[in-house]
């Protein structure tokens, strides 16, 4: 291979699949490269038909050849991959993992964090969105499972549903389920999973169903390496919590409440059961707190005082629970959730997404919990 021709694959295998994100050299997707009289001949093959990437790939493997000095022109050819090449790509992502297995078990280094509340209403997913986007914006792998059946809810706040109220869909290699991807927050959802035109049904199922859908969305659903994975629980603790609880007991639970002593009552509760399964209580996070008016004064439309009252409640002698963060009412971040764009994108400014970063931040800060856990090291 000639040292331009191996410059161009250089520069084409360096082009980040945008589902996977990881280059496609190391996916086995560039499949030729050779350079004749200044025209670049490129080959590359898709993981499947109709790959929702494509035209972002074709696009960045041409412009990644064209900048290749000496390139004048490129000629690409697009091909989809055999059943054995996806298969031999499913085993290289899998890194030898059995199918179906859970990658988020006891040994895992991905940091897990349900975010709960003890009702609804109280802008937990709010907040799950919007974080998963902070932390992502601090250069962290971070994946989002909308574990609220019932209510979802996440990809309309994270711009995963078109105009027409269509959701974005999961790409599929063969078993593998690929997550779309907002802000760069790997996202998976149930709404993806409905039927077009069935977006805005009612999904009606009882305990066993519950347990299934969380089961499959932490088992089947690719998010690669992740730093931190999210779960926008659903308020109370009825069956998903417990589920969440068995199937990831080593998670960490940040509880989302406002300052009402009604809410704050109710988000205790949440908490309780959390523990009951073993898993951590990380903090409180009190939205919807007293705002700044333009003239300086003070509105506190839902009282004060409700983050502390929980993070005392769940404080015990050697198990000090913090108030995380205190996020004040924001127009702007309600009207960003209904447009689909995080606060922390569009108004990064405004006093909530402002609370919401200094809250990805200390997060992000906090150490992960290693005892008992097998890192991939052995003594020599």
């Amino acid at each position: 291979m000639s040292a331009i021709d191996q410059a161009v694959r250089t520069a084409v295998g360096a082009v980040v699949d945008p589902e996977l994100r990881r280059p496609i050299e190391d996916l086995g997707m560039v499949q030729e490269v050779r350079v004749e009289g200044g025209t670049a001949h490129v080959g590359i093959l898709l993981t499947i038909v109709g790959c929702p990437a494509a035209d972002r790939i074709a696009k960045d493997v041409t412009d990644a050849a064209a900048g290749v000095a000496g390139i004048a022109a490129v000629d690409l050819d697009v091909g989809v991959m055999s059943r054995e090449q996806r298969e031999e790509l499913t085993e290289r992502l899998r890194g030898g993992r059995a199918a179906r297995t859970m990658p988020f078990g006891p040994d895992s280094l991905t940091r897990v964090i349900a975010v709960t509340s003890g009702k609804g209403g109280v802008g937990k997913s709010t907040v799950t969105a919007n974080l998963a986007v902070a932390l992502a914006a601090r250069g962290l792998r971070v994946g989002l499972i909308d574990a609220d059946v019932h209510g979802f809810s996440i990809p309309g706040l994270l711009g995963l549903v078109d105009a027409d109220g269509r959701t974005a869909k999961p790409t599929r290699i063969d078993d593998l389920i690929l997550p779309p991807v907002a802000h760069d927050v790997k996202t998976v959802s149930i709404g993806m999973f409905l039927r077009e035109g069935e977006e805005r049904s009612a999904v009606a199922w009882r305990g066993p169903m519950l347990h299934r859908t969380v089961q499959q969305f932490l088992t089947d659903v690719f998010f690669g390496d992740l730093d931190v994975l999210l779960l926008d629980m659903p308020p109370g603790t009825g069956d998903v919590a417990i589920s969440v609880g068995q199937l990831l007991p080593r998670a960490e639970v940040v509880v989302v409440t406002t300052p009402q002593a009604a809410a704050s009552d109710v988000a205790i509760r949440s908490a309780l059961v959390a523990r009951q399964t073993g898993q951590r209580v990380a903090g409180v996070v009190e939205n919807m707190a007293a705002m700044v008016l333009p003239d300086g004064t003070t509105l506190d439309l839902f009282g004060s005082g409700g983050g502390a009252a929980v993070a005392t409640a769940l404080s015990s002698e050697g198990d000090d629970v913090p108030v995380l963060a205190s996020i004040p009412l924001s127009p702007a971040l309600r009207e960003d959730a209904d447009a689909g764009i995080p606060v922390v994108v569009a108004h990064p400014d405004d006093a909530a997404a402002k609370a919401i970063t200094a809250l990805a931040a200390r997060l992000a800060a906090q150490p992960r919990g290693l005892a008992g856990r097998s890192l991939p090291f052995s003594p020599r």
